[in-house]
């Protein structure tokens, strides 16, 4: 039992939207100026799923948004966590990240996964994505296990003319059966995983126009 659970915090890790997935860098977070229509997230891993999974030669960063920052002395650290900075292009389905992908990249085979322009869905409490390794069609990356428990703040901005309505602290876990698929394309040890692993939080902020009467 001590072994599987030394193996488990080696491996353990991801994934979504959510979350959601160059190695895991520091560097700063540049975003373009909210605009109506469009959004951002904010997920920031749980403590610790930095430094196992870099201890398995595992490492997660987005295309089309930016790795940003570590909280803490560095990703290695028991306790360090990585926020990802992820922009939307469209709403037009839940919050929709279109052009924007997670990777989850194991270094010591080249082997990934591409979680493609990922949507979260609020109302049902998922995190939808592309990922082209196992399916042509969308599938379900992450459950959030607070959906219903998630209140929306909203801030008028009139000189701005732009209204922002906020969902803070959504919480990311991985969909059941998934951590086994992901397991299977990075071609770690069979059950290295845990089914339903809690990944990380979000903030999710939606901008729309403030109309003129």
């Amino acid at each position: 039992m001590t072994k599987e659970i030394s193996m488990l915090k080696k491996i353990i890790g991801v994934a979504l939207l959510a979350s959601m997935t160059a190695a895991v860098m520091a560097s700063p977070a540049n975003a373009d100026a909210a605009k109506p229509g469009q959004s951002m997230t904010h997920m920031k891993t749980e403590k610790g799923i930095s430094s196992t999974l870099e201890a398995a030669g595992v490492i997660l960063y987005v295309q089309g948004g930016a790795t940003s920052a570590v909280m803490g002395d560095s990703i290695a650290a028991a306790e360090g966590q990585v926020v990802f900075h992820i922009p939307v292009t469209g709403t037009k389905t839940g919050v929709e990240h279109v052009g924007s992908n997670i990777v989850i990249f194991n270094t010591s085979n080249n082997s990934q996964v591409l979680i493609k322009n990922p949507v979260i869905d609020l109302k049902n409490g998922v995190v939808k994505a592309l990922v082209p390794q196992a399916s042509a069609q969308a599938i379900t990356l992450f459950t959030i296990t607070n959906a219903k428990e998630l209140k929306a703040k909203v801030t008028n901005d009139k000189k701005a003319k732009l209204r922002t309505t906020s969902y803070e602290g959504a919480k990311l876990s991985l969909a059941p059966g998934l951590a086994a698929s992901i397991v299977s394309l990075l071609a770690l040890p069979e059950g290295s995983l845990p089914d339903g692993l809690a990944f990380a939080s979000a903030n999710v902020s939606l901008y729309s126009p403030i109309k003129s009467k």
